[in-house]
């Protein structure tokens, strides 16, 4: 029965995930939009901590190494809602929006080994923004309308095995896909037609990612977990056509488009370098655990796009700060079903590594930071399987510079539906 309720979730959801907007963030417009923390909702709920931490019938999407130790066939999907509070220096807005947050399915490959494939949103873009200029007598002289849509996707697949007391090492591979549409309308005043740019674009590229985690044994039955993990340096490719031309707003709005000014082929990539994930963490099985986790990458680059250190973004370094860990009162309770349930908490500090200016000048570039503080639930249910809660509240931007400040809340749900092992035979007494 789950596995006929998880082919029909696939087929139904897999179309809404490639379909739907799931955005709404200003800061989407940048680059390749608004980037998602590959983590499941019960890392997120622990301030996004994992690449140290591994369970016997939990997904992890930070470490495949972690996969050594699953020893249940688990269907899992999460759904983020994300209601948005946008700042600026004068004026403030709010959106909401849905989306899903993952797909993915993990096996135990007997008693050393794991796998788990499964498909993910990398970024989303989903912005709107107009800007003004007026003259002396604050008349509106020039409208420009900035919009874009779309997002990038990924499949992937990871695999981890036991390799020696306590060590165990991971791999992942992984495609992204996608499509991205920017547009800026310009209309100015006692000018009969506006001009409309279109930007239109394909997105591909791969990654591997190695991983490595290394549990011992402590007084009291206390387990001490390290863990690593190095995306290697990959390119994501970008193709697309852009356009010019001009446009007439009928009465009711609609947009009609007249002649093409220009064509251009967009042919060009972003260069990721070397991502690493360093963490540790101390823990008693199936009762409580404590981590702490650091990530950094350098500044992303590109080639054949447009040149961001001209313009008004640039990239720089990223880092992130991350603790966080879970609270099991007593697993096999019979007498109270708040015993059985799990408690997370956590926090992150993190520097996205996209610079802003505000000013207009290409001079004063603001990096945008991100905090976050979180805590969820995990539900037991029947044979093993939970419904897990995350709540995030969180703040990113500043309204300093000129920039937009963003305070967030986030509420995510997963449901794991944990089966049998497909590897093992079932033993008739």
């Amino acid at each position: 029965m789950i596995r006929k309720i998880l082919v029909t979730f696939l087929l139904c959801s897999s179309i809404t995930l490639l379909a739907q907007r799931t955005n709404s963030s200003p800061y989407s417009y940048f680059g390749l939009g608004e980037e998602f923390n590959p983590t499941t909702v019960e890392q997120s709920s622990m301030g996004g901590i994992g690449v140290a931490f591994s369970h016997y019938k939990y997904l992890n999407f930070t470490n495949p190494a972690a996969y050594a130790d699953l020893r249940y066939t688990t269907y899992s999907f999460g759904i983020l809602n994300n209601d948005l509070t946008v700042k600026s220096g004068i004026s403030e807005q709010k959106s909401t929006s849905t989306s899903l947050s993952y797909i993915a399915l993990a096996l135990s490959l007997g008693e050393n080994a794991g796998l788990s494939v499964g498909m993910q949103p990398v970024s989303s873009i989903g912005y709107s923004l107009t800007n003004t200029l007026s003259d002396a007598n604050g008349d509106i002289t020039e409208l420009s309308i900035f919009s874009g849509n779309g997002g990038v996707n990924r499949i992937y697949s990871s695999f981890g095995i036991k390799t020696f007391k306590g060590l165990s090492l991971g791999i992942e591979a992984d495609f992204s896909f996608g499509n991205v549409s920017n547009s800026i309308i310009n209309q100015r005043a006692n000018v009969s037609l506006a001009t409309k740019y279109d930007e239109i674009s394909v997105v591909r590229g791969g990654s591997v990612k190695l991983g490595a985690q290394y549990q011992k044994e402590l007084k009291n039955k206390i387990m001490l977990n390290a863990g690593a993990t190095f995306k290697l340096g990959n390119e994501i490719n970008v193709t697309g056509d852009d356009y010019l031309y001009s446009i007439a707003f009928s009465g009711s709005g609609f947009e009609n488009p007249r002649d093409t000014i220009s064509t251009t082929k967009i042919d060009g990539k972003f260069n990721f370098p070397l991502k690493s994930t360093l963490g540790i963490g101390l823990g008693k099985f199936d009762k409580w655990y404590a981590g702490l986790e650091y990530e950094n990458q350098d500044a992303i680059s590109t080639t054949g796009l447009l040149a961001n250190t001209n313009g008004a973004f640039r990239y720089g370094a990223s880092s992130r700060f991350s603790i966080g860990g879970f609270f099991l009162p007593k697993v096999n309770s019979i007498s109270s079903y708040w015993d059985r349930v799990t408690y997370r908490a956590g926090m992150r500090f993190e520097n996205s590594g996209l610079l802003v200016d505000g000013s207009g000048n290409n001079t004063n570039f603001t990096e945008i930071k991100d905090f976050g503080i979180s805590f969820g639930l995990g539900l037991p249910l029947k044979r093993l399987s939970t419904v897990n809660m995350g709540f995030e509240f969180g703040k990113r931007g500043t309204t300093e510079n000129n920039l937009i400040e963003e305070n967030y809340f986030n509420f995510r749900l997963s449901l794991s539906l944990t089966d049998v092992n497909w590897f093992v035979k079932r033993k008739i007494d």
